[in-house]
C-alpha cells in the first residue's frame, strides 16, 4: 500500500495516453467479456479463451492487449475505479464548501453503489468463499483505489480548504477512503448510518486540518 507524502505534497499520479479509439474499443469489449464472466461465475472462473469468445476476438489478442490474467484483472478494476472516483468528484462538486454534505453525500454513494455493483458483490462473494485473487485489485492496491479516490479528495480539499496544512488533509483523504474501502468490503451497519458516522470523522479531519498551520 502506498505511503502518504512526508512533505505535504500530494502523492504522484500516474500519467495515462489516450488509446486511439479501435484499440480503446477492442480493450473495452475485453474488459466487458471478462467482467460478465466474473458476475457469472466469479474471477476464478474466468479464462481467457472464454474471454476471448465471448468478445468475439481471438485468444492470442487477449494475451498481446493485458500480458496476462492478472493484467486483465487490473484493467477491469481499474475501470470500475475510474467509474467510482468519477462519481466521488461529482458529488463533491454538487456540495461545494460544504464539507459535511459533500462528505456525506460521497460516502453514502459509494457505499450505496458498491453495495449494488454486480462485479463488487461477485469479488467479495468469491472471497468470502476462500479466493480472493482479484479482490485486492479494488481493495488495497494503492494506485487502482487509495491514490486515486485520495486525490479526488485533495482536490476538492484544495478549492475549498486552500488554507489547510497538505500533509494533514492528505492523512485526513487517506484515513476516510480506508474507512470507506473497509465498510464495503465488511458492512457493519446500514449504509446511511455508516455514511452518517464517516462524514462526522471527515468533518472533523477536514476541518482540523483546515485550521492548522502547514508544517
Amino acid at each position: 500500500m502506498g505511503e502518504l507524502p512526508t512533505d505535504g505534497a500530494q502523492p504522484p499520479r500516474k500519467v495515462r495516453r489516450a488509446e486511439p479509439e479501435p484499440s480503446r474499443r477492442l480493450r473495452d469489449a475485453i474488459v466487458d467479456a471478462a467482467r460478465a464472466q466474473v458476475i457469472a461465475a466469479g474471477w476464478d472462473g474466468v479464462r481467457m479463451g472464454g474471454v476471448a469468445q465471448a468478445a468475439g476476438v481471438s485468444r492470442q489478442t487477449v494475451y498481446n492487449e493485458f500480458g496476462s490474467k492478472a493484467g486483465l484483472a487490473e484493467a477491469l478494476a481499474r475501470r470500475e475505479v475510474d467509474r467510482f472516483v468519477g462519481e466521488v468528484r461529482a458529488a463533491l462538486a454538487a456540495h461545494g464548501p460544504d464539507v459535511r454534505a459533500a462528505a456525506y453525500a460521497a460516502i453514502r454513494h459509494t457505499l450505496a453503489a458498491a453495495a449494488d455493483n454486480p462485479l463488487v458483490k461477485a469479488i467479495l462473494t468469491s472471497a468470502r468463499g476462500g479466493s480472493d485473487e482479484l479482490l485486492p485489485y479494488l481493495t488495497t492496491r494503492s494506485e487502482l483505489v487509495l491514490a486515486e479516490s485520495s486525490a479526488a479528495l485533495l482536490e476538492w480539499a484544495g478549492q475549498h480548504l486552500p488554507e489547510g496544512d497538505p500533509a494533514a488533509l492528505a492523512f485526513a483523504a487517506d484515513t476516510i477512503v480506508r474507512l470507506v474501502v473497509s465498510h464495503i468490503v465488511l458492512p457493519q451497519t446500514p449504509v446511511d448510518e455508516t455514511a452518517d458516522r464517516l462524514s462526522t470523522l471527515a468533518v472533523h479531519l477536514f476541518l482540523t486540518a483546515a485550521t492548522r498551520p502547514a508544517g
